[in-house]
Protein backbone atom coordinates (compact mmCIF):
# COMPACT_ATOMS: atom_id res chain seq x y z
CA UNK A 1 0.00 0.00 0.00
CA UNK A 2 1.11 3.51 -1.12
CA UNK A 3 2.26 5.71 1.94
CA UNK A 4 0.29 8.71 1.01
CA UNK A 5 -2.90 6.39 -0.19
CA UNK A 6 -3.10 4.88 3.40
CA UNK A 7 -5.03 6.13 6.59
CA UNK A 8 -4.23 8.02 8.91
CA UNK A 9 -4.42 4.63 11.08
CA UNK A 10 -2.46 2.75 8.22
CA UNK A 11 0.31 5.67 8.45
CA UNK A 12 0.87 5.35 11.86
CA UNK A 13 1.32 1.63 11.54
CA UNK A 14 3.25 1.63 8.83
CA UNK A 15 5.84 3.97 10.42
CA UNK A 16 6.32 2.54 14.11
CA UNK A 17 8.56 -0.41 12.84
CA UNK A 18 10.18 1.99 10.70
CA UNK A 19 10.57 4.17 13.28
CA UNK A 20 12.14 1.89 15.73
CA UNK A 21 14.47 0.62 13.02
CA UNK A 22 15.86 4.09 12.34
CA UNK A 23 16.84 4.67 15.89
CA UNK A 24 18.46 1.47 16.19
CA UNK A 25 20.48 2.21 12.75
CA UNK A 26 21.02 5.98 14.30
CA UNK A 27 22.78 4.16 18.04
CA UNK A 28 19.57 4.13 19.79
CA UNK A 29 19.30 8.06 20.07
CA UNK A 30 18.75 11.15 17.37
CA UNK A 31 17.27 14.33 16.88
CA UNK A 32 13.85 14.59 15.22
CA UNK A 33 15.45 16.28 12.15
CA UNK A 34 17.78 13.30 11.27
CA UNK A 35 15.39 10.61 12.58
CA UNK A 36 13.24 11.87 9.56
CA UNK A 37 15.92 11.84 7.28
CA UNK A 38 16.73 8.74 7.89
CA UNK A 39 13.30 7.12 7.95
CA UNK A 40 12.95 9.26 4.02
CA UNK A 41 15.32 6.72 3.14
CA UNK A 42 13.56 3.98 3.02
CA UNK A 43 11.23 3.72 0.23
CA UNK A 44 11.28 5.98 -2.42
CA UNK A 45 7.15 6.46 -1.70
CA UNK A 46 7.65 7.62 2.00
CA UNK A 47 10.56 10.00 0.66
CA UNK A 48 8.41 11.38 -1.05
CA UNK A 49 5.58 11.76 1.18
CA UNK A 50 8.07 13.18 4.12
CA UNK A 51 8.24 16.24 1.40
CA UNK A 52 4.91 16.24 0.41
CA UNK A 53 3.07 19.64 1.60
CA UNK A 54 -0.63 20.52 1.54
CA UNK A 55 -2.76 23.73 1.86
CA UNK A 56 -4.71 23.96 5.29
CA UNK A 57 -7.91 26.05 5.58
CA UNK A 58 -6.30 28.84 7.29
CA UNK A 59 -4.24 29.24 3.67
CA UNK A 60 -0.86 28.09 5.68
CA UNK A 61 1.43 24.93 3.58
CA UNK A 62 2.05 22.30 5.90
CA UNK A 63 3.50 18.61 5.97
CA UNK A 64 0.83 15.87 6.53
CA UNK A 65 3.73 13.23 7.67
CA UNK A 66 4.90 15.48 10.70
CA UNK A 67 1.90 15.14 11.95
CA UNK A 68 1.61 11.19 11.77
CA UNK A 69 5.31 11.60 12.37
CA UNK A 70 4.25 12.60 16.10
CA UNK A 71 1.20 10.74 16.37
CA UNK A 72 3.46 7.40 15.65
CA UNK A 73 6.51 8.69 18.16
CA UNK A 74 4.25 9.69 20.72
CA UNK A 75 2.82 6.14 20.72
CA UNK A 76 5.80 4.30 21.28
CA UNK A 77 6.71 6.31 23.99
CA UNK A 78 3.52 5.69 25.85
CA UNK A 79 3.99 2.66 25.20
CA UNK A 80 7.88 2.62 26.66
CA UNK A 81 9.92 1.62 23.11
CA UNK A 82 11.25 5.36 23.41
CA UNK A 83 11.55 8.49 25.19
CA UNK A 84 12.71 11.93 25.50
CA UNK A 85 15.85 12.71 26.92
CA UNK A 86 15.90 16.50 25.94
CA UNK A 87 13.41 18.53 23.60
CA UNK A 88 13.79 17.74 20.58
CA UNK A 89 15.87 14.61 21.11
CA UNK A 90 14.19 10.70 20.89
CA UNK A 91 15.83 8.11 22.49
CA UNK A 92 15.17 4.03 22.37
CA UNK A 93 14.04 2.73 26.12
CA UNK A 94 15.36 -0.47 26.99
CA UNK A 95 12.69 -2.01 25.83
CA UNK A 96 13.21 -0.41 22.82
CA UNK A 97 16.96 -1.60 22.32
CA UNK A 98 16.19 -5.55 23.19
CA UNK A 99 13.40 -5.77 20.91
CA UNK A 100 12.60 -8.34 18.44
CA UNK A 101 10.99 -5.64 15.63
CA UNK A 102 10.11 -8.75 13.14
CA UNK A 103 7.75 -9.91 16.01
CA UNK A 104 6.19 -6.51 16.60
CA UNK A 105 2.19 -6.87 16.84
CA UNK A 106 1.14 -3.37 16.27
CA UNK A 107 -2.37 -4.23 18.58
CA UNK A 108 -1.06 -6.47 21.30
CA UNK A 109 2.69 -4.14 21.89
CA UNK A 110 1.50 -0.48 20.66
CA UNK A 111 -1.96 0.00 20.72
CA UNK A 112 -3.00 -1.85 23.63
CA UNK A 113 -0.58 0.13 25.80
CA UNK A 114 -1.11 3.58 24.20
CA UNK A 115 -4.43 3.52 23.96
CA UNK A 116 -5.57 4.45 27.34
CA UNK A 117 -2.64 6.57 27.69
CA UNK A 118 -4.53 8.99 24.77
CA UNK A 119 -7.76 8.37 26.23
CA UNK A 120 -6.50 9.98 29.75
CA UNK A 121 -4.81 12.62 27.58
CA UNK A 122 -7.79 13.22 25.22
CA UNK A 123 -10.25 14.18 28.99
CA UNK A 124 -7.52 15.94 30.12
CA UNK A 125 -7.22 18.52 27.24
CA UNK A 126 -10.32 18.23 25.65
CA UNK A 127 -10.91 21.70 26.23
CA UNK A 128 -7.67 22.94 24.80
CA UNK A 129 -7.39 21.13 21.47
CA UNK A 130 -5.73 23.50 19.15
CA UNK A 131 -7.51 24.94 16.08
CA UNK A 132 -5.10 24.12 13.71
CA UNK A 133 -5.56 20.83 14.41
CA UNK A 134 -8.80 21.13 12.84
CA UNK A 135 -6.91 20.25 9.31
CA UNK A 136 -5.55 16.99 9.98
CA UNK A 137 -7.19 13.71 9.71
CA UNK A 138 -6.77 12.89 13.07
CA UNK A 139 -8.18 14.80 15.99
CA UNK A 140 -8.67 13.33 18.75
CA UNK A 141 -5.44 14.24 20.64
CA UNK A 142 -3.19 17.09 20.39
CA UNK A 143 0.40 16.48 19.79
CA UNK A 144 3.01 18.79 20.78
CA UNK A 145 4.94 20.21 17.53
CA UNK A 146 8.42 20.65 17.20
CA UNK A 147 9.67 23.46 19.50
CA UNK A 148 11.20 24.64 15.98
CA UNK A 149 8.17 23.92 13.64
CA UNK A 150 6.32 26.95 13.94
CA UNK A 151 9.51 29.12 13.04
CA UNK A 152 10.64 26.84 10.28
CA UNK A 153 7.35 26.87 8.94
CA UNK A 154 7.58 30.32 8.29
CA UNK A 155 10.88 30.38 6.88
CA UNK A 156 10.21 28.11 4.90
CA UNK A 157 7.22 29.92 3.24
CA UNK A 158 9.09 33.48 3.39
CA UNK A 159 11.23 31.51 1.14
CA UNK A 160 9.30 30.30 -1.20
CA UNK A 161 7.69 33.90 -1.46
CA UNK A 162 10.84 36.22 -2.40
CA UNK A 163 11.51 38.04 -5.14
CA UNK A 164 14.17 36.10 -7.51
CA UNK A 165 16.30 39.00 -6.69
CA UNK A 166 15.82 38.36 -2.46
CA UNK A 167 16.44 35.07 -2.43
CA UNK A 168 19.62 35.45 -4.65
CA UNK A 169 20.79 38.02 -1.78
CA UNK A 170 19.59 35.01 1.03
CA UNK A 171 21.71 32.25 -0.82
CA UNK A 172 24.42 34.54 -1.03
CA UNK A 173 24.71 35.52 2.37
CA UNK A 174 23.98 31.39 3.32
CA UNK A 175 26.70 30.35 1.09
CA UNK A 176 29.21 32.82 2.54
CA UNK A 177 28.49 32.45 6.17
CA UNK A 178 29.44 28.74 5.45
CA UNK A 179 32.94 30.00 4.66
CA UNK A 180 32.98 29.64 0.81
CA UNK A 181 34.39 32.91 -0.70
CA UNK A 182 32.49 33.58 -3.34
CA UNK A 183 34.15 34.13 -7.34
CA UNK A 184 32.79 37.00 -8.78
CA UNK A 185 34.05 36.36 -12.38
CA UNK A 186 32.23 32.44 -12.51
CA UNK A 187 28.24 31.86 -11.64
CA UNK A 188 27.82 34.83 -9.76
CA UNK A 189 23.97 34.03 -10.27
CA UNK A 190 22.84 31.61 -7.01
CA UNK A 191 19.34 31.95 -8.57
CA UNK A 192 20.34 30.73 -12.25
CA UNK A 193 19.14 27.28 -14.13
CA UNK A 194 22.98 27.00 -15.75
CA UNK A 195 25.67 24.18 -15.11
CA UNK A 196 26.50 26.03 -11.07
CA UNK A 197 24.70 28.76 -9.85
CA UNK A 198 28.11 29.88 -8.42
CA UNK A 199 31.55 29.21 -7.79
CA UNK A 200 34.24 29.65 -4.86
CA UNK A 201 37.02 28.60 -2.65
CA UNK A 202 36.59 27.19 0.98
CA UNK A 203 39.74 27.28 3.11
CA UNK A 204 39.57 24.13 5.94
CA UNK A 205 41.38 24.62 9.35
CA UNK A 206 44.58 23.12 7.69
CA UNK A 207 44.70 26.00 5.43
CA UNK A 208 44.08 24.13 2.39
CA UNK A 209 41.80 25.77 -0.06
CA UNK A 210 39.62 23.74 -2.40
CA UNK A 211 37.37 24.94 -5.57
CA UNK A 212 33.60 24.78 -4.42
CA UNK A 213 30.73 24.66 -7.40
CA UNK A 214 27.37 25.33 -5.56
CA UNK A 215 23.96 25.08 -6.98
CA UNK A 216 20.86 26.65 -5.20
CA UNK A 217 17.43 25.50 -6.44
CA UNK A 218 13.85 26.98 -4.76
CA UNK A 219 11.68 23.70 -5.58
CA UNK A 220 8.22 22.71 -4.36
CA UNK A 221 9.49 18.67 -5.61
CA UNK A 222 11.95 17.05 -4.42
CA UNK A 223 15.34 16.93 -6.10
CA UNK A 224 15.84 13.94 -8.03
CA UNK A 225 19.48 12.17 -9.05
CA UNK A 226 19.35 13.50 -13.03
CA UNK A 227 19.60 16.59 -11.18
CA UNK A 228 22.78 15.44 -9.00
CA UNK A 229 24.40 13.73 -12.11
CA UNK A 230 24.23 17.24 -14.39
CA UNK A 231 25.88 19.08 -11.49
CA UNK A 232 28.31 16.81 -11.02
CA UNK A 233 29.61 17.19 -14.99
CA UNK A 234 29.59 20.85 -14.21
CA UNK A 235 31.74 20.17 -11.33
CA UNK A 236 33.81 18.84 -14.12
CA UNK A 237 33.51 21.35 -16.39
CA UNK A 238 35.13 23.69 -13.61
CA UNK A 239 37.68 21.61 -12.06
CA UNK A 240 35.64 21.86 -8.80
CA UNK A 241 37.20 19.51 -5.95
CA UNK A 242 34.13 19.98 -3.63
CA UNK A 243 30.10 20.26 -4.42
CA UNK A 244 27.39 22.38 -2.23
CA UNK A 245 23.63 21.45 -3.30
CA UNK A 246 21.21 23.63 -1.61
CA UNK A 247 17.05 22.95 -2.47
CA UNK A 248 14.45 24.61 -0.53
CA UNK A 249 12.49 21.41 -0.47
CA UNK A 250 14.35 17.98 0.13
CA UNK A 251 16.00 14.85 -2.35
CA UNK A 252 14.45 11.52 -3.67
CA UNK A 253 16.93 8.27 -2.11
CA UNK A 254 18.30 7.79 -5.44
CA UNK A 255 19.53 11.67 -5.62
CA UNK A 256 21.52 10.74 -2.10
CA UNK A 257 22.99 7.72 -3.26
CA UNK A 258 24.43 9.49 -6.07
CA UNK A 259 25.48 12.57 -4.19
CA UNK A 260 28.09 9.79 -2.86
CA UNK A 261 28.88 7.74 -6.25
CA UNK A 262 32.93 8.56 -7.06
CA UNK A 263 35.37 10.20 -5.32
CA UNK A 264 34.00 13.69 -4.70
CA UNK A 265 31.04 13.73 -2.59
CA UNK A 266 28.44 16.67 -2.51
CA UNK A 267 27.24 18.04 0.39
CA UNK A 268 23.31 18.34 0.01
CA UNK A 269 21.59 20.73 1.71
CA UNK A 270 17.66 20.66 2.43
CA UNK A 271 14.72 23.10 3.54
CA UNK A 272 15.95 21.63 7.07
CA UNK A 273 19.08 21.96 6.75
CA UNK A 274 18.77 25.55 5.62
CA UNK A 275 16.53 26.46 8.74
CA UNK A 276 19.11 25.04 11.30
CA UNK A 277 22.17 27.14 9.40
CA UNK A 278 19.94 30.42 10.00
CA UNK A 279 19.91 28.89 13.29
CA UNK A 280 23.25 28.44 13.90
CA UNK A 281 24.64 30.98 11.55
CA UNK A 282 22.31 33.59 13.18
CA UNK A 283 20.91 34.40 9.46
CA UNK A 284 18.46 37.78 9.87
CA UNK A 285 17.21 35.31 13.15
CA UNK A 286 17.81 35.42 16.74
CA UNK A 287 16.49 33.44 19.56
CA UNK A 288 14.04 33.87 22.14
CA UNK A 289 14.84 32.35 25.63
CA UNK A 290 11.54 31.64 28.12
CA UNK A 291 10.71 29.88 30.89
CA UNK A 292 8.24 26.81 31.47
CA UNK A 293 7.15 26.80 35.38
CA UNK A 294 7.24 22.78 36.50
CA UNK A 295 5.20 21.26 38.61
CA UNK A 296 6.13 22.94 41.92
CA UNK A 297 3.42 25.65 40.85
CA UNK A 298 0.51 23.77 39.85
CA UNK A 299 -0.17 23.33 43.67
CA UNK A 300 -0.92 25.97 46.66
CA UNK A 301 0.14 23.29 49.34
Amino acid sequence: MKFKQASQKEREEMLFPIILKALKKLGGQSNINDLKKEIALYSDDLGEFTTFEKMSRGNNLYRPFDYVFNFAVASLGFADFLYHPERGVIELTEKGRTFDFDKLDVERDIRKLANPKWDERKQQKKNKIKASEKDIDNTDAEIEDEPEADWKGDLAQSLNAFTPAKFELFARLLVKKMGVELDETLGTKLTGDGGIDGFGYLTTGDFRTARVAIQVKRWNGAVSSPEIDKFRGAMDKYNAEYGIFITTSDYTKDAIRASRVGTRVITLINGDKIADLVSKLGIHAKPVTTYVLDDFYSSNN
